[in-house]
């Protein structure tokens, strides 16, 4: 075990799920999906679990990823690479299945790879003062695993744009957009979150859960295993191709990468 994420469950069957690398807001790496998945192993073996809330610690939701862990992976094979994506691609299928409801408070940077984990969520509650990005093609890298659960969160038309030109916007176009249900303060977060919870906790758990699975399956909002395959496999190619390569480069040497026209 590590403690990139930590969790706990109340006597109410309310799970919490914190990221917990505030020093990089929050980024992941290969510890953090661990983590994840160590977390959601253990709520699955939980009795009388009812709603499950993700938080980040810190000043921020989630940076997407540690690009300095990610400039790493990518020189390692391609079963590396591979496996890599599959555990992160997991990661957010299990999010987006999860059979109880999924609740994301989000404060300050929610980028890259955390808006995969907000899309993945059933409900989403945003501080005044959160940022989005689907930042993946500034440093030559593709948002693959996440794009699904986007497209079904914001829109295909608001994907085309933002997953496209990299830009970042404010809690209220998330909110006019559709990708966050509610915006508070800062210092509301928690409160706001609480009333969702309690309004779940009113509901029966069995119809919850059947209501749940049966709104994605009419929505054919399940991702086949065969697509899956294909976005863990392109996700890991792209990885290792040479615009990954020069992105990542202009990341860490703090300059603009060698496709910005002169």
């Amino acid at each position: 075990m590590n403690d990139t994420v930590l969790w706990s469950v109340d006597r109410r069957g309310v799970a919490t799920i914190t990221l917990n690398r505030p020093q990089v807001n929050n980024a992941y790496n290969g510890d953090l999906i661990a983590g994840l998945h160590a977390a959601m192993d253990a709520l699955e073996r939980q009795h009388g679990l009812r709603i499950v809330v993700l938080k980040g610690n810190g000043r921020h939701f989630q940076a997407g990823a540690d690009l300095t862990w990610i400039r790493a992976v990518a020189q390692q094979g391609s079963a590396e690479n591979r496996d890599v994506s599959r555990l992160t691609a997991e990661a957010i299928r299990r999010l987006d299945t999860c059979p109880v409801p999924t609740l994301a408070l989000i404060q300050g940077g929610c980028f890259g790879g955390g808006t995969g984990i907000a899309a993945a969520c059933d409900i989403v509650i945003a501080a005044e003062n959160a940022i989005f990005s689907i930042s993946e093609t500034r440093w030559g890298l593709m948002a693959g695993i996440i794009l699904p659960q986007l497209c079904r969160a914001m829109g295909v038309r608001q994907v085309r744009r933002y997953a496209l030109s990299g830009e970042r916007f404010d809690a209220a176009e998330a909110r006019r957009i559709g990708f966050v249900h509610e915006i508070c303060p800062a210092d509301g977060l928690e409160a706001a979150g609480e009333k969702v919870v309690e309004a779940v906790l009113m509901n029966a758990p069995e119809a919850t859960t059947a209501t749940k699975l049966r709104t994605l399956s009419a929505a054919r909002a399940f991702v086949d295993d065969g697509e899956w395959r294909d976005l863990v496999e392109e996700h890991a190619r792209t990885r290792q191709q040479a615009e990954a390569t020069e992105g990542l480069a202009s990341f860490q040497e703090k300059r603009k990468p060698a496709w910005y026209p002169v």
